[in-house]
């Protein structure tokens, strides 16, 4: 094999695990996304405490702001620090 096709399929391969890994992804929507997501892409935020977010926010709406997830049982806000650049809140947030 060729030294340039071993260098762009290792390119590829490299920029395809980036991707699964969410390195490519914009922030998520925490109105939006379901627990599977939310776990995936939120530091310190395990399968039960997204599932913890997804339930506050079918009971009580749409988050207006990411800091509103402090809101939530077991959510501070150095976890909300920690992973505010991963946040968004989308338009049915109201902002």
């Amino acid at each position: 094999m060729h030294k340039v096709t071993r260098s762009f399929l290792s390119l590829l391969v490299t920029m395809a695990m980036l991707v699964s890994l969410g390195a490519y992804a914009g922030p998520v929507d925490i109105n939006t996304a379901d627990a599977a997501t939310l776990a995936s892409a939120m530091n310190g935020v395990g399968e039960k405490k997204a599932a913890t977010i997804v339930a506050y926010r079918n009971a009580h709406g749409p988050f207006s702001r990411v800091e509103d997830l402090s809101n939530v049982k077991g959510i501070g806000l150095s976890t909300i620090e920690r992973n505010r650049r991963n946040l968004a809140v989308g338009s049915s947030g109201g902002q």
